[in-house]
């Protein structure tokens, strides 16, 4: 599964999104597409494995062990470029 950035006006400026869920709003189109960049590198970061507990939607828990090199791939799109 990958993990896409979207940059795109919002806001009175330019963020990025995954999904639904917008990052803060930057000034300008540049500094948007760049802190995209910078936090789809930061993806690709690994860690240690460890074993994580997350609720689902329907309220019971969930229990999984994740590798730590175990990173989705990622890509960065610009919806301005199309305009």
């Amino acid at each position: 599964m990958a993990v896409v950035y979207h940059v795109d006006q919002h806001d009175g400026g330019f963020a990025y999104r995954v999904d639904d869920v917008w990052s803060e709003t930057f000034p300008d189109h540049d500094t948007a597409l760049e802190a995209a960049q910078d936090a789809a590198r930061r993806q690709q970061i690994g860690g240690d494995e460890v074993e994580i507990s997350y609720q689902l939607a329907d309220g019971h828990w969930q229990s999984q062990h994740v590798k730590g090199g175990d990173r989705p791939e990622t890509d960065v799109v610009d919806d301005t470029a199309d305009r």
